[in-house]
Formats: C-alpha cells, sequence, structure tokens
C-alpha cells in the first residue's frame, strides 16, 4: 500500500453484548474470568476438560507423567445406512388401534411391539494422543498444579513446576483451521523431553511416515456390536474409515525428533513443541453406503496438514480465537446478590470449581451460574458448528465403544434440549446441523410414512443416528412407538425464522420440511371421540398409566404431547404461509378445517394437566418425563396472559411431579417455571441443578454436576448443559412476535443486581438489561443487523414491552439502538453505524 497521509484506523466488529452501555453501568470490561479449574490432573474422564471445534472433539486430562488426550470424529459411528420400513407394519398398526378402540389398553401395548423396529447404531470415540514426559517427579511440586479452561478464548492450559522449571501446555480446537492444537513448553531452553503415540480403542493400523508424522487408519465397525479386535469380518459390512495424524514442530535449533520402533515419536530437549491433530472418515453422507464413499481420509488428513503449513503456532491461535469469540461474546451475564458491585469479587484462583459447586447449597454463589450459563454456550459453539452432526447425546465427546444409549439422538426430549440456547442465547449458526440433519431424516422419513403406516409426508421416532434413521426404536412401546419426533424438529424450523425473520431460509429450508412432515400429521389424525380428530395409537414418552380394568398399560389415544405438537406445528405452517403468500393452497385448507377439531388441553380430576385422553391412575407421579407441559414450554399454547386456568393447573402439575429427576429434566422444570413468571421455583430448579456427583458411585444420584460441569442424568448427557442456559435466558426475557416480557422470572433475592446483554428475542430482536436492587434499572433494543442475517427483512418492528403489570408498545427501525429507562421510557437512541467504528 503506497504511503498517504491519511491516518488509518482499524475497525473491529463490535460485539452484541457491547452495543448497549447505559451510562449508570461500567464500560470497562467484563472483569470476571470465567474459567473451570483443577488443582490436579483427572482422575476420571469428567474430571477431563473438553475442546472442540464443531466435527473434532478431545478431552484434556493434564497428567504429568503421562498425558492422555481423548480424542473424537464427530462422523465415526457403527454401520451403514439401514432399512427403515417394515411392511408388516400396516397389519400390526389396524390391530392396535382397534385395540385401544375397545378399550383394550394394556393388550394394545402388547402388540404395539409388532410396530418396533431396529436399535440405532452407535456412536464411536477415535482414539487417544498419549504422551510420556521424562519429568524427575521427585522434583515435581504439587501446589503449583493448575489446570483451567477459559471459555473467553476456548482455551485449556496446564501449569506445574519441576525443580525450577514451569511447564506450560495450551490446548484448543480450531474451526477455521479444522485442527487440534497443543503447544507444551518449558521455562528453561532445552528442558523438554517427552514421547508421543496415537492409539485406539477400534481396530486400527498405525506407522510414522518419512515426515515423522504418527498417523492411525482403521474401520468403524459396519455393524452396531462392535467386533472382537482383529477379528475377521470379510463377511461383515465395510464400516466408516477413518485416519488421524499427529505433527510435530519443535523449537529451531534446539532439540531432536526420533522415530520410535513402536511406532512412536521421541522428542528431546527442545524449548516448545506443537501438536498438530487432523482427523477425517469416509462418511460422505447418511445415504452414501462406506464402501462407496471416494473419500481417503488419509489424504483428506495429509491435505489439511499441507494447508497449515503457513501459519505460526500464533497465527493458529489468533485464528481460532477470533472465530470463536465472533460468537462467545454476543452474551454477558453478570450477576450479584449485594448492592455493591454488579461484577462482585473475583472466585479466588485457589478454588476449584468442583469446590464452588460443593459449597452452592450454602452461598448460592451468583458468579457460578454465570459460569455455567456461558459453559453451556461454549459447548455449543464447540459441538455443534455449520458443516457439522448435530450435537448428539453427549455432544461430540465419548470415551467408549459402547456409550450410555449409544450416544445416539433421542427425539422425546434431548436432541431438542440440545438446541433450546441456540436461538435466545444468540447462536442461531450453531443449529445450522439440526436443520441439516432434519432434511436428512425427511428423505428417510417419507419411506417410513408410506410403507409402515401408509401415509404422505415424512415421520420420524424416538431415537436416530448418523444414518438418519427414522423407524421406531427396538423393544416396548412406552419408548419405542412415538412417531412425533420428526413434528417436534419441525418447531425448531419456526422458531429459527421468528428470532432472526431471515424469509430466504423459511422459504428454501423451512417450508418444504414443514409441509412433508404437516401431510404425515394429516394422515396420521383419525377421526375419533365425540368428534373430534385423535392420534391411535398414542404414547406419553417413556411413561405407564394403569388402565381401567387394572392392568399397567402405555398406549391409548391422543395424548396431550401429541395434539399439543401437532397444535405447534399446524400454528407454525399456517403463520409460515400467510409469511410467503401460500394460504391458498390445498394443504394449508387442509390444516385450516383441522385446527378447530383438535381436542382440547384438559384438567385432570386433582387439578392437573391431563396427560393422556383420560383420567387414567398416574402409577408414578414423580416420573422424569414433564410431556404433558410441552403447551407450556417450549410450546406456546398455554400461556400466562391467555390460559390463566391451564397455568393454574401447569403450576400443580409441576409441584405434584416433584424436584427430582435427571439432570434435563431439572432444566426442562426450571424453564417451564420461568414460563409460569415463578422466579421462586424456578431458582430452586436451577439450585437443584448444582449437586457435585461422584463418578465412583454415579448411581447413588439422580441429577447433578460432574467436576468439569457436565452434566449428569447420571451418566453424563449433554442436554442439561444446553437447557440450563436456555432456563436463565427464560428467567430474565421472553417474547413472542409481538411481546416482550423483561425480568420475567427473575429472582431477586438471589440476583439483586445484575445485567444481561445481548439476548435474542423473536422478531430478530437483541435485548440488554440492567437491574438493581431487585427492579428493573434500563434496558436496550436494538433489531439485528449482523452481515450473516443479510436475508432478515430490513425492519420497523412494533412491540409491546411488559415489566411487572406496566406495558408499553414501541417501533423500532433497524440500525438503531433504543435505551429506555425503568418506567419504560425511551431516553436514548444511538445509530448502530457509528457503534460499529469504535475500536
Amino acid at each position: 500500500m503506497e504511503d498517504s497521509n491519511e491516518e488509518w484506523v482499524m475497525v473491529k466488529p463490535i460485539s452484541d453484548k457491547d452495543l448497549w452501555n447505559p451510562s449508570s453501568f461500567s464500560n470497562e470490561p467484563d472483569k470476571k474470568a470465567l474459567k473451570v479449574r483443577f488443582n490436579g490432573a483427572a482422575k476420571h474422564w469428567t474430571d477431563a476438560l473438553p475442546i472442540g471445534n464443531g466435527r473434532l472433539g478431545a478431552m484434556v486430562w493434564g497428567g504429568i507423567s503421562s498425558e492422555t488426550i481423548n480424542l473424537n470424529d464427530d462422523t465415526l459411528w457403527t454401520g451403514v445406512p439401514g432399512n427403515y420400513t417394515n411392511p408388516d407394519a400396516p397389519e400390526a398398526l389396524s390391530e392396535v388401534r382397534k385395540l385401544v378402540d375397545d378399550g383394550k389398553y394394556a393388550e394394545a401395548t402388547t402388540e404395539a411391539v409388532k410396530l418396533s423396529g431396529k436399535p440405532s447404531d452407535v456412536y464411536q470415540l477415535l482414539g487417544d494422543i498419549n504422551l510420556e514426559f521424562d519429568h524427575d517427579l521427585a522434583a515435581y511440586d504439587d501446589k503449583t498444579y493448575e489446570r483451567e479452561l477459559d471459555l473467553d478464548s476456548a482455551t485449556v492450559e496446564v501449569k506445574y513446576s519441576v525443580g525450577e522449571i514451569e511447564f506450560t501446555r495450551e490446548h484448543f480446537a480450531s474451526y477455521p483451521d479444522q485442527v487440534i492444537v497443543a503447544k507444551i513448553s518449558g521455562s528453561k531452553s532445552g528442558s523438554l523431553s517427552f514421547t508421543a503415540s496415537l492409539s485406539s480403542k477400534l481396530q486400527y493400523n498405525s506407522y510414522v511416515n518419512d515426515q515423522k508424522q504418527i498417523i492411525i487408519e482403521g474401520p468403524c465397525p459396519g455393524q452396531r456390536k462392535p467386533p472382537t479386535l482383529n477379528a475377521e469380518n470379510d463377511d461383515k459390512p465395510k464400516g466408516i474409515q477413518f485416519s488421524a495424524i499427529l505433527d510435530l514442530q519443535i523449537s529451531d535449533g534446539t532439540g531432536t525428533i526420533s522415530v520410535l520402533e513402536e511406532k512412536k515419536l521421541k522428542v528431546e530437549g527442545c524449548d516448545w513443541a506443537v501438536l498438530l491433530l487432523v482427523a477425517s472418515s469416509s462418511f460422505k453422507g447418511p445415504f452414501i453406503n462406506p464402501s462407496d464413499s471416494k473419500i481417503d481420509p488419509t489424504s483428506e488428513c495429509l491435505n489439511t496438514l499441507k494447508s497449515l503449513r503457513n501459519f505460526s503456532y500464533s497465527e493458529l491461535y489468533a485464528r481460532h480465537v477470533d472465530d470463536y469469540q465472533k460468537l462467545f461474546h454476543r452474551v454477558s451475564l453478570e450477576l450479584s446478590k449485594s448492592s455493591v458491585s454488579v461484577t462482585g469479587d473475583e472466585p479466588s484462583l485457589t478454588v476449584t470449581t468442583a469446590e464452588r459447586v460443593k459449597s452452592f447449597k450454602t452461598d448460592e454463589d451468583p458468579s457460578l451460574i454465570e459460569l455455567l450459563f456461558q459453559y453451556g454456550r461454549y459447548l455449543l459453539i464447540s459441538c455443534s458448528r455449520p458443516g457439522t452432526q448435530p450435537a448428539n447425546l453427549q455432544g461430540i465427546w465419548n470415551d467408549k465403544v459402547e456409550p450410555p444409549w449409544d450416544g445416539a439422538p433421542h427425539l422425546n426430549i434431548n436432541l431438542q434440549m440440545n438446541y433450546w440456547p441456540s436461538l435466545s442465547c444468540n447462536l442461531h449458526e450453531c443449529q445450522e446441523p439440526l436443520f441439516d440433519y432434519i432434511s436428512s431424516l425427511s428423505v428417510n422419513g417419507a419411506k417410513t410414512a408410506k410403507v409402515n403406516y401408509e401415509a404422505s409426508g415424512w415421520v420420524t421416532h424416538q431415537v436416530s443416528d448418523i444414518w438418519a434413521k427414522t423407524s421406531p426404536d427396538r423393544g416396548e412401546a412406552v419408548w419405542a412407538l412415538w412417531p412425533m419426533g420428526g413434528a417436534w424438529l419441525c418447531t425448531h424450523l419456526w422458531e429459527h425464522y421468528t428470532y432472526t425473520m431471515n424469509k430466504d431460509f423459511l422459504a428454501k429450508k423451512a417450508y418444504p420440511l414443514l409441509e412433508g412432515c404437516t401431510s404425515f400429521l394429516l394422515d396420521w389424525l383419525i377421526e375419533g371421540r365425540g368428534g373430534y380428530l385423535e392420534t391411535n395409537p398414542s404414547t406419553s414418552p417413556e411413561h405407564m398409566f394403569v388402565a381401567p380394568d387394572g392392568k399397567p398399560a402405555s398406549v391409548s389415544y391422543s395424548t396431550t404431547m401429541d395434539i399439543s405438537i401437532i397444535k405447534e406445528v399446524f400454528t407454525a405452517i399456517v403463520s409460515a404461509a400467510e409469511v410467503l403468500g401460500k394460504t391458498t393452497s390445498d394443504l394449508i385448507q387442509r390444516v385450516l378445517k383441522a385446527q378447530p377439531r383438535l381436542p382440547p388441553t384438559k384438567i385432570a380430576r386433582d387439578g392437573s394437566i391431563l396427560e393422556w385422553a383420560q383420567d387414567f391412575e398416574d402409577p408414578e407421579v414423580h416420573h422424569r418425563h414433564v410431556s404433558h407441559l410441552f403447551g407450556l414450554f417450549p410450546g406456546h399454547t398455554i400461556t400466562v396472559e391467555k390460559t390463566p386456568d391451564l397455568c393454574k393447573a401447569a403450576d400443580y402439575t409441576l409441584t405434584k411431579r416433584g424436584e427430582e429427576g435427571p439432570g434435563w429434566s431439572t432444566t426442562w422444570k426450571a424453564a417451564l417455571w420461568a414460563r409460569l413468571h415463578n422466579s421462586e421455583h424456578a431458582y430452586r430448579m436451577v439450585k437443584h441443578l448444582f449437586d457435585l456427583v461422584d463418578p465412583d458411585r454415579e448411581s447413588d444420584y439422580e441429577g447433578g454436576l460432574y467436576s468439569n460441569l457436565f452434566t449428569a442424568h447420571p451418566p453424563f448427557q449433554i442436554d442439561a448443559n444446553f437447557g440450563f442456559c436456555a432456563a436463565i435466558a427464560e428467567m430474565l426475557v421472553q417474547s413472542t412476535m409481538k411481546d416482550l416480557y423483561l425480568l420475567p422470572a427473575l429472582p431477586r433475592d438471589k440476583w439483586s443486581n445484575g445485567s444481561v446483554k445481548g439476548l435474542k428475542a423473536r422478531g430478530n430482536m437483541k435485548v440488554s438489561i440492567l437491574w438493581k436492587e431487585g427492579g428493573l434499572h434500563e434496558f436496550g433494543l436494538w433489531l439485528s443487523t449482523n452481515s450473516d442475517l443479510k436475508n432478515s427483512e430490513e425492519q420497523q418492528n412494533s412491540t409491546r414491552v411488559h415489566y411487572r403489570g406496566s406495558s408499553i408498545t414501541t417501533k423500532l427501525s433497524s440500525g438503531k439502538v433504543y435505551t429506555f429507562n425503568k418506567q419504560l421510557r425511551c431516553i436514548k437512541t444511538a445509530s448502530l453505524l457509528d457503534l460499529s467504528f469504535h475500536l
């Protein structure tokens, strides 16, 4: 660039959380360090710290003499594409329906097993990086040990001293460069020596190439049950092939790398070493058999490494942090019990996160709420990015060949909960893998609908896998027979539009999928009792009832959840048709005729929401699922303003259900209480999650947190991490397309002072709020103008803002930030364009 007398100023994109700073709030950067801390190496997998770039994941144990870094690739699954149809199903369906009509619910439950299918395939692991250090352990001082995950930079750091030498390890997983990176260094020149190798619990071959790179290659089992290692499997289907390569770079002029016979690399006498781990697989999509894939995983890995040679470690790190922070920095949360400071005191550097979880029941430290909230956002960024597989039951982190529940996405709450925070917590891009997955499900689901149920459109059931399995699960009807999985997923399509107002997405992606789902639901509904349309057979996920004849059963008709989901889908497609000008289509006309014929939500004799179409006896009143409250959250058919009687019944239903349950149940209940604007009970459920689980006796627990803040069923399931984020967001901001509710379930005595910045509300609106002494102080609103939402409509938005019984109607225009005081009066406007030119 030629010399110029003009001064140039670097323009840095400003984060959503920084677009609004009221005069009464500090302009200083967030003071609290968002870190998950340990003072020792991991003893259990749930002590290790997770990193991920959406596709590749790793768990860092932080050992001294030997280090293990567990590796995952989100495409490594058993199996091959399957046939998800059952030509015998229509006959069984007819018999089940007749038994239900005759009131023989136990017999229908038994007969319904004929409608079940095969189990899902199994999520696998990739392998381990193994490091053996040449430390003089006699000189190691355990008081110097620190291991922490910094959520702000998505980096795990391990520090410790051996004698006078301080060793440091940094670990991160880069999305822009598709690599897991570790830098290991010693404070004294030439002090670092170690041996590195790769291994896997799957079948694999290992070797070192002429570039001194360790390569492992292997197959995932082509069948669900993994074969014995090194067994002959010539007659078995060929599964997904994988490859991983570990590349080592060391300080120039200091140290050597040599190859050991046992397929290891020996590093001696260097100042620092950088490890680059890349991985690939032959998976090319759910409809392509691995044996037909043309992808060579090893070549893919070598090409990735070649592309990285132009970057130094510092550049790789900078690219990683820049990419990550563009997402993570959109939202900040600051909570305080006292009136002294919103930012409060920094937790002591010597206190581990596990100790903080232990003490939460007594100190109720609000900063730990902030940490767990942001940890959930971190995990979503780390396990679900555009182009990856959707987050599974454990995100992407798994250390077992046969993980709990196969690590498979479950569609009767878990997969959906994984994506609850994507919109309200301002991470809409992270939901893209879910929409790609729904598209795949719609292809297989059309075959299942046609063959199994002689219906149009598409359907999917309770559990799936990477091959987009759409058939019922194996086994008993109480969990296997649930054809509402696809319908629930489709509600996410409309929600995505309401938050982003992206009409292009609605027209090209969402509406065609909604059309297929609606077509199936219209065919699935049949003439029922009292002139209503009904679903038959029908179950309430994983819950039994006592039939009138005293027998246990799970199959009946028109469960509350079935009808609630159908109402949501029908409302969504009609609303979408209005936006797109398709209201005269035959499909929409059929929906409009069907809507008034759907059964109403009923209240049982005891005052609770009826779970089944009849007031059956419930043998397990504290059951973990709260399926019959779908209409309250995440649905919208039960609301404080429009259905007060149903809200009263929902309140009693939650009280009756109780507070016990796995982690995901706890966070779902927190969100449900928040929707009822009940801050006391919402907070009780939040607090209930803070129970430190001992991995050695995890069966003694129900719900809780592991020491690395993974949420427990137990065992580990990631859904509650995401449910927690969504529940906190619901306590602070709720919205419809026309209404915005501020601090609807704020526990004023627990979080007396605080702020939240950058949350999203429906209508493509960003919301920031400052409160003091338990009351609203100021808030800011603006319409999103992110470049990644360039297809969003240019807006003028009229919104009713509600706070503690008061409300105002305000009009917002794109490109401006509006500041309001506690009387809900607009006191200031600022141009987004001007703000964007701040450093």
